[in-house]
């Protein structure tokens, strides 16, 4: 399998976006890591690249990475992201975002003034606040769940740092939730059964926000089901992105 191609990509004056890019032809996705970092996306690359056009980039603060003082919120991401989008000149995008991803993805959605995203992909994510259910950030590396492959390592201390930058120190947007009813598009909402970051009911609540989303659990995985448990996270994201043959009348 050929490794993604690395580049950098000038997104507007004063902004520069290290992104990993992965096949060439098929529908277009753009991939949103979590805390972690870009390696623990690197799976669900190698699995989309076959049949997709893949972007990933890395967050500004990640790996090294610049993060410019404009980029301060959550909202200034996803901003970015659309200017991504429009410089790529892709439309019919599936937006799949994973963790503090899935909360950028689901912003870059609701801000999506120009209507190139078709499909939204949320995997353990974060984001809104949900009465009843709270964020439990780990302070070391995740611990594997239960019959799961050890995870490779947390977040690095940069990483939290640029992460608390976006996020703010709540680690929640309080008025995110009622937006939700106005996404259009299908969404996909994968959740790991023993995730202890965000439980499955934090999951579940999240999914029945939206006007139409699907919600399947992932056994046996935790916070990080594309590390723990890739084949059933594929399985369903697969089944989500394939066409549906329109139904014919008799």
């Amino acid at each position: 399998m050929t490794a993604p191609l690395q580049r950098t990509v000038p997104v507007r004056p004063g902004l520069d976006l290290d992104l990993r890019e992965a096949g060439s032809s098929g529908s277009p996705v753009l991939v949103l890591h979590g805390g972690p970092g870009p390696s623990s996306i690197t799976p669900l690359i190698d699995h989309l690249a076959p049949d997709h056009r893949v972007v990933a980039p890395t967050h500004p603060g990640w790996e090294g990475t610049v993060r410019p003082d404009v980029l301060d919120c959550v909202p200034a991401l996803a901003a970015a992201y659309l200017d991504l989008l429009g410089h790529l000149g892709w439309n019919d995008v599936t937006v799949i975002g994973t963790s503090f991803g899935g909360w950028v993805a689901t912003q870059t959605v609701l801000d999506d003034r120009e209507g190139r995203i078709s499909r939204l992909v949320l995997i353990d994510a974060i984001g809104p606040v949900i009465p009843g259910q709270q964020i439990t950030v780990p302070a070391g590396p995740p611990a594997p769940a239960a019959g799961g492959r050890a995870p490779q390592g947390g977040p690095s201390t940069q990483s939290m740092a640029a992460m608390r930058a976006y996020a703010g120190p709540a680690m929640a947007d309080s008025g995110l939730l009622p937006r939700l009813s106005t996404v259009t598009c299908p969404v996909l909402v994968l959740w790991g059964t023993e995730d202890t970051v965000v439980t499955p009911g934090f999951g579940r609540a999240y999914a029945a926000a939206f006007p139409h989303a699907r919600f399947e659990l992932i056994p046996g995985a935790g916070h990080l089901p594309i590390r723990e448990k890739p084949e059933t996270v594929f399985t369903h994201l697969d089944s989500f992105l394939t066409p549906r043959a329109p139904a014919t009348s008799h």
